[in-house]
């Protein structure tokens, strides 16, 4: 039994911040219930490189965080739609949403008006700064993000100037924070029974990224720049080997040791940490010249077997042919979209337990696929939800192409 199985979630969010902290619910066990919108789908939904894919509203980058979550499509601007999310909020455990500061409460859906229907429920908000201050009402996106709150400015290199990271890591960084803050909300709601409202800021999800340049910043005085693949002492960086770059991760005092022992260089061991800094240069001529003796690959090979961390830096589908991986189920698969046959993996949790361990069961969904199944546990009746249907409140999905 996965820890967050009976656990009910409704998850109002859009993009990937927020579907990516409801996926790693549901892979823990939870029965997430994704609230999409008609007419207007998930921008996710329709990204990625396959076209066919896109138009179906099924894009990789919504497969990427959909799996084992239900779909249910409502209009919320409607007061079918309010009513219908109400009903679903009723016996929930866990609400999370990424809409504008605001936007909920003026349509009767802030927390205060939703505590008082069901004061256990933990109502999670994620926005760009917060739900108040001077920039409350902004909104905003992963690479804003990496660009107004200084990380841009510490990637790349003098010559290339800010760069933004090759993957949304402010995104997915923001999800696992959401997850976690949900997480401690539910074990403070076992201690005293109460539900609370989580106020999440991407901006400050930023931040926790550079713990350590804002603190060399406010406590030493020294400002970060763009430093590409170079650190402050030699034996951690990028070096180009016979057919490729490998990274070196001589990071403390030990590994260095061994570093220049298994180089047969004993002459450049320090004995300080302190001592490493000036003698980068000298360090980096030695080091660029050795490696180019033999491949990455024998390198990391040859340096692992002396306790020495290195690693190709390797393109994404030999990344994820590594056999470690396998071992671990990291990555899990899915049926294909549309139809088609054989599978797809997706990226699960970075994380195992010795019971209950994360894992994916259901496909993502087609827009709106369980709109009925989930207004029926909701407590509607046949009658009802057909009104809600007529009237555009809510609406039943289909696979593409199904008759109309």
């Amino acid at each position: 039994m996965r820890p967050f199985e009976r656990l009910r979630v409704i998850d109002a969010t859009h993009v990937l911040a927020g579907p990516f902290a409801a996926y790693q619910l549901a892979v823990m066990g939870a029965d997430v219930i994704k609230i999409d919108r008609p007419g207007e789908p998930d921008q996710v939904r329709l990204q990625g490189p396959d076209a066919e894919l896109s138009a179906a509203e099924m894009g990789t980058t919504y497969l990427a965080q959909g799996a084992n979550k239900r779909s249910a499509a409502l209009d919320l601007k409607t007061p079918g739609g309010q009513e219908a999310l109400r009903a679903l909020l009723r016996d929930a455990d866990v609400f999370v949403e990424n809409y504008r500061p605001g936007a909920l409460a003026s349509l009767g859906l802030g927390y205060d008006e939703i505590a008082r229907i069901n004061p256990r429920l933990v109502y999670c908000s994620v926005s760009a700064f917060g739900q108040d201050g001077p920039r409350g009402p902004e909104t905003g996106y992963d690479f804003v993000f990496q660009a107004v709150a200084g990380l841009m400015a510490l990637t790349g290199t003098e010559e290339t100037g800010p760069l933004k990271s090759g993957a949304p890591v402010v995104d997915y960084a923001t999800g696992y924070m959401t997850a976690f803050a949900i997480s401690a909300a539910l074990f403070h709601r076992e201690r005293n029974g109460r539900g609370q409202h989580i106020d999440l800021a991407m901006f400050d999800a930023t931040l926790m990224l550079m713990s350590t340049h804002v603190t060399a910043l406010t406590a030493g005085g020294k400002a970060p720049h763009p430093e590409g693949n170079r650190f402050n002492v030699a034996g951690v960086g990028a070096y180009d080997t016979a057919d490729g770059l490998l990274m070196l991760g001589a990071a403390n005092m030990r590994q260095q040791k061994r570093l220049w022992e298994a180089l047969d260089r004993p002459d450049m061991v320090k004995t300080r940490h302190a001592d490493r800094i000036p003698a980068h240069a000298a360090e980096a001529a030695v080091l660029r010249e050795v490696m180019l003796t033999r491949t990455a690959s024998e390198w990391e090979a040859y340096l692992r077997d002396h306790g020495v961390p290195a690693g190709k830096v390797r393109p994404l589908e030999e990344a994820l042919a590594d056999p470690q991986l396998a071992h671990r189920g990291v990555l899990q698969p899915l049926p294909q979209p549309l139809g088609r046959a054989g599978e797809y993996r997706v990226p699960v949790a970075p994380f195992l337990m010795s019971e209950g361990s994360p894992s994916v069961s259901t496909p993502p969904p087609h827009l709106g696929a369980h709109t009925t199944e989930v207004l029926a546990e909701a407590g509607f009746d046949p009658d009802r939800i057909a009104a809600l249907l007529s009237e555009g409140a809510a609406v039943q999905g289909r696979a593409p192409g199904a008759d109309q």
